[in-house]
């Protein structure tokens, strides 16, 4: 199963699609946001070209099979509000990472618990991988909540990991083993 199956991903208040360069727009509003991409590892996306470039290497990389990436929408009116992804896919170890952006006015309403359930069911099902890990910066207390409330346990922090707005921050290393 590869990335077609991803795309079709389905859970009770969203589902994933494919990304497309098509839906810059509406991926634009949360990858230009600085609150949103303070914490996620993407630089500020400050033009709705600079959008589309990201968009394009997003869907190169997937293409080449090292990444899979879709757009989260919700089912009641087909709105992208965030990006599912898994990456650094070693299928020596079969393990791989997870990450997930929700666009700030859909946080805190169960879609990053969700999208993070039917992220990694297809990997632990699908890709039959073994373990799945995420690196989330400390002060970003709302994801490392998501993890947690998927299974995921806290096995690590990394002091100082990350230099973000002049800031150090530590790394919180969740990883979860298939059942």
């Amino acid at each position: 199963m590869g990335a077609c199956a991803f795309h079709c991903l389905e859970g009770k208040d969203i589902y994933f699609k494919s990304l497309k360069i098509e839906d810059a727009q509406e991926i634009h509003a949360y990858t230009s946001d600085q609150e949103v991409s303070k914490f996620i590892g993407w630089p500020l996306m400050n033009t709705l070209d600079e959008t589309r470039e990201h968009i394009a290497t997003m869907l190169k990389r997937e293409s080449a099979g090292t990444h899979f990436y879709a757009s989260i929408a919700l089912k009641s009116n087909q709105i992208i509000i965030g990006t599912a992804m898994i990456f650094n896919i070693d299928r020596i170890a079969n393990h791989a990472e997870i990450g997930y952006v929700l666009h700030k006015k859909y946080w805190g309403k169960g879609y990053g618990t969700e999208s993070v359930a039917l992220i990694s069911a297809f990997a632990f099902e699908a890709l039959n991988l073994h373990k799945l890990c995420a690196s989330v910066v400390d002060a970003n207390i709302g994801s490392a909540r998501i993890l947690e409330k998927n299974g995921y346990e806290l096995e690590g922090r990394l002091k100082d990991h990350y230099f973000l707005e002049k800031k150090y921050y530590n790394a919180l290393l969740f990883g979860k083993i298939k059942a």
